[in-house]
């Protein structure tokens, strides 16, 4: 997320670490620092177990530093084309995978093709296959290309995170298909409870509509949509259903009209506050959710009615092609995919993409790999609605802030969206 992310939390865990070290490549930087940049929250999975690595990396590299830089990720993802050409670039960071983002910067000669790595080091032999599609980019900046350009050490999907404690007050059972959870919802409001927690300005609200897009939808509209592998109708069945769901939903008041101005963060805390009973959203959150939540009891359950969901690896350590530090940034990356932290991770709330299953041993994490090999097991990952162009994800969080505030029909919506895509793919020859 999005993350996608994410998505994310837009905090950096920043420190500045004596860390160990020997070795880099032959570039011009300081050979006793390596610059990392991550937007991972230090409470959450990939925050605690990256930790941990640094400190792996220290005993393995003694006299280098790694050194964090306060960034976000909004601010990445406005400012990485202009930061990784320039001297500023850092050796290693995190940032988001499809043709939008890493796509767009491989195109771009901004990313190292660290395939040679990949192949040297085995991580090719730990990453599914459909893993791998959000890591090798073509040419054309397509992913499912044959250029390795990242690595993602977790995976995510996303899912609805529930209030047991408000489902259990307004006597409402847990929804177990898509007529059941409107019927909840239904029952909330009539109770004058808001159902859902919703963030408009940024990723969650367009994420919640590709979803409800993606029950009417099935792997060939995936793959026309995200791969360019068909034609693209925003006014076929699944958008439409999508959008004018979407927009109901906003009427119906399952989805507050004051949720347009509300971030990503502002919706999470407000769930993690017990104000609402339910937030459609991504692994990510769920380390975060698990060590925050002490008022209530929560859980989580796979999006009814559908058996595709958002969902792809996690966001990708990519190398820069101006990192001063490229054989130290290699290093870092595979600690992060060593089964050791792997299972941190996993243990933390997080989804490994390497740990030995029977090392995960708390009962929520369990839960929640355990849903994502659901979803993997019948294909279900459907990447994220903002991939396919560059510039989308802004398209996408200022349509469906229209759908919100009722400034537009969800046709008008779905032109607003169809056109920037039709465009990108005339630019890229599709």
């Amino acid at each position: 997320m999005f993350k996608s992310g994410k998505a994310l939390l837009a905090v950096f865990a920043v420190a500045a670490t004596a860390i160990t070290g020997c070795g880099s490549d032959s570039g011009a930087g300081n050979p006793n620092e390596l610059r990392l940049w991550h937007y991972e929250g230090p409470d959450s999975a990939m925050g605690k177990a990256w930790d941990e690595a640094i400190k792996e990396f220290e005993q393995a590299h003694p006299g280098v530093k790694v050194k964090f830089e306060e960034k976000g990720f909004e601010q990445i993802q406005k400012s990485a084309q202009m930061v990784l050409n320039s001297d500023e670039a850092p050796d290693i960071m995190e940032y988001n995978k499809g043709n939008a983002t890493a796509g767009l910067l491989s195109k771009q000669g901004l990313l190292t093709d660290i395939s040679s790595e990949v192949t040297k080091r085995g991580w090719d032999k730990l990453l599914s296959p459909s893993l791998q599609t959000t890591c090798k980019y073509d040419e054309r900046g397509v992913m499912g290309g044959d250029k390795w350009f990242g690595v993602p050490n977790y995976a995510e999907y996303t899912m609805v995170y529930y209030n047991k404690n408000l489902f259990d007050q307004h006597g409402v059972a847990i929804p177990k298909t898509f007529a059941e959870l409107v019927s909840a919802m239904d029952k909330f409001k009539a109770a004058g409870v808001t159902p859902l927690a919703m963030g408009g300005k940024e990723y969650p609200a367009q994420q919640l509509l590709y979803q409800l897009a993606l029950s009417r939808a099935d792997n060939e509209w995936v793959q026309n949509l995200q791969q360019y592998k068909g034609k693209v109708d925003f006014h076929d069945a699944a958008w439409t259903y999508g959008a004018t769901t979407f927009a109901d939903w906003v009427r119906k008041g399952y989805i507050a009209k004051d949720s347009a101005g509300i971030d990503a963060e502002g919706m999470g805390l407000a769930f993690m506050k017990g104000q609402f009973p339910m937030m459609v959203s991504g692994s990510w959150w769920y380390g975060r959710v698990q060590s925050t939540v002490k008022d209530f009891e929560w859980g989580s359950f796979l999006f009814p009615g559908s058996d595709l969901a958002l969902g792809s690896s996690g966001n990708l350590w990519v190398v820069p092609e101006k990192s001063k530090n490229k054989d130290l940034a290699y290093d870092f990356i595979d600690i992060t995919m060593k089964k050791a932290n792997q299972t941190l991770l996993g243990n933390s709330g997080g989804i490994p993409v390497a740990a030995d299953p029977s090392a995960i041993t708390d009962p929520k994490s369990k839960e929640l790999i355990e849903n994502y090999q659901t979803l993997v097991d019948r294909d279900g990952l459907a990447y994220y609605p903002d991939w396919p162009a560059p510039g989308y994800y802004d398209v996408l969080v200022s349509a469906t802030q229209k759908l919100i505030n009722g400034t537009a029909s969800p046709g008008q919506m779905l032109d607003e969206i169809a056109g920037p895509y039709d465009d990108n793919l005339a630019n890229i020859g599709g």
